[in-house]
Protein backbone atom coordinates (compact mmCIF):
# COMPACT_ATOMS: atom_id res chain seq x y z
CA UNK A 1 0.00 0.00 0.00
CA UNK A 2 0.95 3.56 -0.78
CA UNK A 3 1.41 6.29 1.85
CA UNK A 4 0.28 10.03 1.24
CA UNK A 5 2.49 12.63 2.40
CA UNK A 6 0.41 14.97 4.44
CA UNK A 7 2.67 17.33 5.58
CA UNK A 8 3.46 18.14 9.31
CA UNK A 9 1.50 17.30 11.78
CA UNK A 10 0.09 19.45 14.64
CA UNK A 11 2.36 17.98 16.90
CA UNK A 12 5.45 19.24 15.11
CA UNK A 13 4.04 22.60 14.21
CA UNK A 14 3.36 23.01 18.09
CA UNK A 15 7.03 22.55 18.77
CA UNK A 16 8.00 24.67 16.07
CA UNK A 17 6.20 27.16 17.50
CA UNK A 18 7.43 27.00 21.11
CA UNK A 19 10.91 26.86 19.66
CA UNK A 20 10.06 30.46 18.54
CA UNK A 21 8.69 31.57 21.50
CA UNK A 22 11.73 30.89 23.69
CA UNK A 23 13.91 32.60 20.80
CA UNK A 24 11.48 35.68 21.33
CA UNK A 25 12.14 35.34 25.28
CA UNK A 26 15.43 35.65 24.55
CA UNK A 27 15.78 38.08 21.88
CA UNK A 28 13.23 40.60 23.05
CA UNK A 29 15.35 41.51 26.60
CA UNK A 30 18.76 41.57 24.88
CA UNK A 31 17.25 43.67 21.98
CA UNK A 32 15.67 46.39 24.61
CA UNK A 33 18.94 46.44 26.56
CA UNK A 34 21.01 47.23 23.24
CA UNK A 35 18.62 49.88 21.97
CA UNK A 36 18.75 51.55 25.49
CA UNK A 37 22.64 51.26 25.22
CA UNK A 38 22.95 53.04 21.86
CA UNK A 39 20.75 55.96 23.27
CA UNK A 40 22.86 56.68 26.28
CA UNK A 41 25.89 56.80 23.44
CA UNK A 42 24.53 59.26 22.15
CA UNK A 43 24.53 61.03 25.91
CA UNK A 44 28.50 60.36 25.49
CA UNK A 45 28.03 62.63 21.83
CA UNK A 46 25.89 65.25 22.81
CA UNK A 47 28.46 66.89 25.57
CA UNK A 48 31.77 65.84 22.99
CA UNK A 49 31.65 69.59 21.77
CA UNK A 50 32.67 70.28 25.72
CA UNK A 51 35.16 67.96 25.87
CA UNK A 52 36.83 69.69 22.90
CA UNK A 53 36.30 73.08 24.76
CA UNK A 54 37.60 72.09 27.71
CA UNK A 55 40.58 70.37 26.09
CA UNK A 56 41.26 73.46 23.91
CA UNK A 57 41.40 75.42 27.07
CA UNK A 58 43.54 73.00 29.39
CA UNK A 59 45.93 72.56 26.45
CA UNK A 60 46.15 76.23 26.30
CA UNK A 61 46.70 77.27 30.23
CA UNK A 62 48.78 74.01 31.07
CA UNK A 63 45.58 73.10 33.43
CA UNK A 64 42.65 71.67 33.60
CA UNK A 65 41.77 74.57 37.11
CA UNK A 66 39.47 76.96 35.08
CA UNK A 67 38.91 74.96 31.87
CA UNK A 68 35.15 74.31 32.57
CA UNK A 69 34.10 78.17 33.89
CA UNK A 70 31.26 79.40 32.11
CA UNK A 71 30.30 75.98 30.33
CA UNK A 72 26.78 74.92 30.74
CA UNK A 73 24.73 71.12 29.30
CA UNK A 74 22.34 72.29 27.37
CA UNK A 75 19.27 69.58 28.08
CA UNK A 76 16.37 68.55 25.74
CA UNK A 77 16.07 65.46 23.43
CA UNK A 78 17.49 62.96 25.35
CA UNK A 79 19.67 64.86 28.06
CA UNK A 80 17.78 65.51 30.85
CA UNK A 81 20.11 67.92 32.95
CA UNK A 82 24.03 67.95 33.47
CA UNK A 83 26.52 70.27 34.52
CA UNK A 84 30.45 71.29 34.20
CA UNK A 85 32.49 72.10 36.90
CA UNK A 86 35.55 74.66 36.66
CA UNK A 87 37.79 71.60 36.46
CA UNK A 88 36.03 70.43 33.42
CA UNK A 89 34.19 67.54 34.91
CA UNK A 90 31.46 66.88 32.64
CA UNK A 91 28.10 65.05 34.57
CA UNK A 92 25.30 64.22 31.89
CA UNK A 93 22.12 62.47 32.97
CA UNK A 94 19.88 61.25 30.28
CA UNK A 95 16.02 61.52 30.27
CA UNK A 96 14.11 58.72 31.37
CA UNK A 97 10.70 58.75 29.18
CA UNK A 98 13.34 59.31 25.91
CA UNK A 99 15.96 56.55 26.98
CA UNK A 100 14.24 54.06 28.84
CA UNK A 101 15.83 54.20 31.84
CA UNK A 102 17.36 57.05 34.15
CA UNK A 103 21.47 57.22 33.34
CA UNK A 104 24.22 59.51 34.36
CA UNK A 105 27.26 59.64 33.44
CA UNK A 106 30.74 61.66 34.41
CA UNK A 107 33.49 62.30 32.50
CA UNK A 108 36.15 63.35 34.44
CA UNK A 109 39.71 64.77 32.17
CA UNK A 110 43.06 64.59 33.90
CA UNK A 111 46.38 66.06 32.16
CA UNK A 112 48.51 62.86 30.81
CA UNK A 113 52.21 63.07 29.95
CA UNK A 114 52.74 65.46 26.84
CA UNK A 115 50.01 67.76 27.63
CA UNK A 116 47.65 65.27 26.31
CA UNK A 117 43.77 65.40 28.02
CA UNK A 118 42.58 62.03 28.69
CA UNK A 119 39.14 61.14 29.92
CA UNK A 120 37.83 58.76 32.66
CA UNK A 121 34.05 58.08 31.89
CA UNK A 122 31.88 56.40 35.08
CA UNK A 123 28.66 55.82 36.54
CA UNK A 124 29.73 57.58 40.31
CA UNK A 125 29.81 53.47 41.31
CA UNK A 126 26.39 52.97 40.28
CA UNK A 127 26.89 49.46 39.03
CA UNK A 128 22.95 48.86 38.28
CA UNK A 129 23.62 51.40 34.89
CA UNK A 130 26.63 49.27 33.59
CA UNK A 131 24.68 47.72 31.42
CA UNK A 132 23.45 50.12 29.92
CA UNK A 133 26.67 52.40 29.30
CA UNK A 134 29.47 52.51 26.90
CA UNK A 135 32.11 49.83 27.98
CA UNK A 136 35.05 52.10 28.63
CA UNK A 137 32.32 54.02 31.63
CA UNK A 138 31.53 50.53 33.49
CA UNK A 139 34.61 51.39 36.22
Amino acid sequence: MRRLERGFTLVELMIIVAIIGILAAVALPAFQDYTIRAKVSELVLAVSSLKTTITDKAASDGTLASSGIGLTVSTGGKIAGGSVTNGGTITVSGNSASIGTAVSIILTPSLAGGGRIAWMCNTAGITDQWKYVPAECRH
